[in-house]
């Protein structure tokens, strides 16, 4: 018992150093361990059985958006403090649970490589379970926006370090900027407005392809209706089916979402949803962003989906995904 209640005495001082500016930074941090998508969750078995656990199960696990069956947001590894040693403290995304009656500032508190590189290490620190579920209740979003940046910064991180660079110069000439493929991604078709770029292995295909229109200057260029029309002009053209008079398609299944975003200083309409292969039976996810070329005279669409009938896909797509997220304007220079 003393060496738990010193664990966690441990812990919460950690987790309560918000700013590390101040701090001397760890030399030679480890490189983290876990899969993709895994959240650490550190939590006494009482709480997690009852309704903090709950909050954040209904948090972190609910349902990926748009997936062709279900798969949880995150997959949850919960163990208590007691056994929070070396082995899991250089976990990817860790969070700490730690309720004590003398906490007199209940907060989320958000660190990077605590104990690790590149880790995400949230604390939620209150005085009672209520004070935590209100917490995790308050901050859903940010709590989410975390995890996903810290996941989606990873990916870009390492396309960058084995970037495929051969690819630039044919993204820059069509849209005047670039996406950081990582190696094994290759170029499957070019026109003069349109790129398909695919990685295939033997069971999954991750694709994306990028075209451009005529702008109109009003709101309709971004329009769910536009944005899906198209999009299906542009498969229709470009993306064949195994066989004759079959083309890839946006799944009448169901409506895709449309989400405008402003990130890191660019604004685009992000379209989720699913595809399919007018007459066959292949599908899958997708997700695309829809932004005017920088001279505003034509919108510039990308869109990555996933072909992976074997495997579950929420993986899958957060990785094209987050190639999506790293486009930046640029001329394309591999020097």
């Amino acid at each position: 018992m003393k060496k738990l209640i010193s664990l966690l005495t441990i812990l919460a001082t950690v987790l309560s150093l918000v700013s590390c500016k101040n701090q001397e930074r760890k030399p030679l941090l480890p490189s983290i361990s876990g899969k993709a998508g895994e959240v650490l969750i550190v939590i006494n078995k009482e709480y997690w059985e009852g309704s903090i656990g709950t909050a954040l199960r209904d948090l972190l696990a609910s349902d990926f958006p748009y997936l062709p069956q279900k798969e949880p947001l995150y997959t949850l590894i919960n163990i208590t403090p007691g056994a929070f040693t070396d082995i899991f403290q250089i976990h990817r995304n860790i969070l700490i649970v730690n309720i004590e009656s003398g906490i007199k500032q209940p907060a989320v508190l958000f660190r990077n490589d605590v104990w690790a590189t590149p880790q995400c290490v949230i604390g939620i620190n209150a005085p009672d379970i209520e004070s935590a579920c209100q917490l995790i209740n308050d901050n859903g979003e940010k709590l989410l926006a975390t995890l996903e940046q810290a996941e989606r910064d990873r990916v870009i991180t390492n396309s960058i370090r084995y970037e495929e660079v051969t690819l630039r110069p044919v993204m820059a000439a069509l849209t005047g900027g670039i996406l950081h493929f990582p190696g094994g991604y290759s170029l499957k078709k070019q026109t003069d407005d349109f790129l398909w770029i695919s990685y295939d292995t033997q069971y999954t295909s991750q694709n994306f392809i990028v075209f451009k229109y005529p702008a109109a200057g009003t709101e309709a260029d971004f329009s769910l209706d536009t944005l899906m029309m198209r999009s299906n002009e542009a498969m229709k053209a470009n993306v064949p089916g195994m066989f004759e008079n079959t083309y890839m398609t946006i799944s009448n299944a169901t409506t895709p979402e449309v989400r405008y975003i402003k990130y890191r200083d660019r604004e685009f309409a992000q379209m989720r949803g699913l595809w399919d292969v007018h007459k066959d039976f292949m599908g899958g996810p997708f997700v695309s962003h829809a932004f005017y070329s920088r001279d505003g005279k034509e919108v510039i669409v990308i869109e990555a989906f996933v072909y992976a009938p074997k495997y579950d896909k929420r993986h899958y797509l957060r990785q094209v995904e987050s190639i999506l997220y790293s486009f930046e304007w640029g001329s394309g220079n591999t020097k």
